[in-house]
């Protein structure tokens, strides 16, 4: 069945044509009670958030790649006391998303959560009408960095029409089940979880104007079965919206950095990115050397009013031959960074962190100076 898919896949039906959206914000909010083996163990909130380039157009208009990077804050709460993960790590993705709204993963590390989810039919269809479709879901319950691949058949239902902040929308229910057995999954699974069974209630709000979700709502109830014994519960809510950029002043950005002389300013498919070759680090470390006050002053003074601005800060290496040890250092060194900025008053939640080691080379590694430029830090301002 030729589908139109909202939000994961961005995409638009407009006079038959599929219009695949550009750069954008994909956010993913669970409030769920933990239980284990019956127990109540605490609530855990847990957000994903995420910044997704639309990359250029090819010569193939039947399908989009984007690329993204995903960021996860969890917190669990029991008797007033908060355990907090780190923030702010990118966990890179890359997917294609093709004419009839299939999504296909070029790179999959877990995110994003639904893929093929919402969709909707391109049949004609009345208040009250239903339709189903597939999609499937990733999830680590335990949060052992090793994700299940669900496949879901889900059913929709055309609720009725209102209005959601002002703007006319499709008002959906979608249903489906947690059915999931050991070995009888095609995609990545955790070799120790053995079952999964629960249910899912879902409304959205679907745009009339560009046929995009405003919000999805899921009633969640499963539970998870494990080869140690352990069953784990989950009972609550998942919400599923997507965030457009601000727009801001590029042209008056680019004018004040470019007068830096330490700063290299280029637009970019996810913005406007800074280079910064010049900084200077201690020797294999992330600790900067004295005489980068000015140079950091600089940048805050820019960033800091774009408060809803979100920033990419990747570290880059010279190639050495220890790739693990690349990909740490040009890690801490953009923690380095952010933490440098978030101290000067920019806001360290916009801020997402990578480090790519040696994986993208600037100039050619076999000289000095090719090296020289290979370690740097870049700066996106994600637009």
């Amino acid at each position: 069945m030729k589908r139109i898919i909202f939000l994961i896949a961005a995409a638009i039906l407009f006079s038959g044509q599929y219009l695949f959206s550009q750069n954008y914000s994909l956010v993913e909010r669970t409030d769920l009670r933990r239980y284990d083996n019956g127990k109540y163990t605490g609530l855990v909130s847990r957000e994903v958030r995420s910044f997704i380039v639309a990359k250029p157009d090819s010569q193939n208009k039947e399908e989009k790649i984007y690329d993204g990077n995903f960021y996860v804050l969890e917190k669990t709460k029991r008797n007033t006391m908060n355990v907090k993960r780190p923030l702010n790590t990118a966990i890179p993705s890359s997917f294609k998303i093709l004419s009839d709204g299939d999504m296909i993963m070029l790179e999959d590390n877990g995110y994003p959560s639904f893929r093929s989810f919402p969709s909707f039919t391109d049949k004609q269809i009345s208040i009250g009408d239903s339709w189903n479709a597939n999609a499937l879901r990733s999830c680590d319950p335990l949060n052992k960095n090793i994700f299940t691949v669900m496949p879901i058949y889900v059913q929709y239902t055309y609720l009725k029409d209102d209005v959601f902040y002002g703007e006319e929308v499709y008002v959906l229910q979608a249903k489906w089940a947690t059915r999931y057995t050991a070995g009888e999954s095609e995609f990545n699974c955790d070799p120790d979880l053995l079952k999964a069974s629960g249910s899912h209630t879902a409304t959205m709000n679907i745009s009339k104007k560009t046929k995009n979700a405003l919000v999805v709502r899921d009633s969640v109830d499963e539970t998870f079965f494990y080869a140690d014994g352990k069953q784990i519960t989950f009972r609550g809510t998942i919400s599923l919206f997507t965030e457009y950029p601000p727009k801001i002043d590029g042209s008056e950005i680019i004018k004040k950095l470019s007068a830096q002389k330490d700063i290299a300013v280029s637009k970019t498919d996810a913005g406007i990115m800074l280079t910064l070759s010049d900084l200077k680090f201690k020797s294999d470390s992330a600790e900067l050397l004295p005489g980068q006050t000015q140079l950091l002053d600089s940048i805050a003074q820019v960033l800091k009013p774009l408060e809803k601005t979100q920033f990419l800060i990747e570290g880059h290496t010279a190639s050495t031959g220890n790739e693990k040890g690349e990909l740490e250092l040009s890690l801490e060194r953009a923690y380095s960074i952010a933490r440098e900025l978030s101290r000067r008053g920019v806001n360290e939640e916009m801020i997402i962190c990578k480090g790519s080691g040696s994986h993208k080379p600037a100039a050619d590694n076999s000289t000095p100076e090719g090296r020289a430029k290979n370690r740097r830090v870049e700066i996106t301002i994600l637009e």
